[in-house]
């Protein structure tokens, strides 16, 4: 018999972001049941949450992403209004202060088109986290990259053929400082053979 563990796991928790999957494992969402996926694309991060009855929520600028996502979360989670899942832009989002218990950032932060924009994106998404909730973003850097691509806090050619809004230690902690958060997790970095480089942040509000 063949063994279908990748499968299994696959249907369980989807395409999911393999840090975000390590922030489950470690009980960082057993106790925060609503959700924020902040640039849900398809909802693949949402999948294991939908699946475990948390109160998920999703917002996406593409009206076909939010398409997909509510076709997703109506199949797994029917009880689950569509209009939780909204097509808005990261800067502006439709939602009351502190009404999250997580927000999730997965590979969005990096299509910021400048300094100015990333701090609106990230200023909306702590607006409308809850004091002890956790922030969860995974974006590029020039962590190990340095000598190839330059200086953070502005969008660069990276050696992927891609263009990004690049982040690097100093910036992420300065933010995190001027939030009001703590650091949950010490800053980690992934570098894919010298091409590009992705940085995990996942910050606590409050102290």
């Amino acid at each position: 018999m063949v063994n279908r563990i990748g499968a299994a796991l696959r249907q369980q928790f989807g395409d999911i972001d393999i840090y975000l999957f390590d922030q489950i494992l470690r009980g960082r969402f057993d106790t925060r049941r609503r959700v924020l996926d902040a640039g849900c694309g398809d909802g693949r991060n949402l999948i294991y949450f939908l699946r475990s009855g948390l109160d998920c929520y999703g917002v996406d600028s593409e009206p076909d992403a939010i398409r997909r996502t509510r076709e997703v979360a109506a199949a797994l989670a029917p009880h689950i209004p569509a209009e939780q899942f909204v097509v808005a832009d990261l800067d502006r989002l439709p939602f009351d202060d502190a009404m999250m218990d997580a927000v999730i950032s997965s590979a969005v932060l990096h299509f910021a088109s400048d300094e100015d924009h990333f701090s609106r994106m990230v200023a909306e998404m702590w607006r409308v986290l809850a004091p002890g909730g956790l922030f969860f973003a995974r974006l590029a850097s020039n962590i190990g990259l340095e000598d190839r691509i330059g200086r953070a806090g502005r969008v660069v050619a990276l050696p992927d053929g891609t263009e990004r809004f690049i982040v690097d230690e100093a910036m992420l902690l300065r933010y995190s400082e001027q939030l009001g958060g703590r650091l949950i997790d010490p800053i980690k970095t992934t570098n894919v053979q010298q091409k590009r480089c992705m940085t995990t942040w996942c910050v606590v509000k409050g102290r």
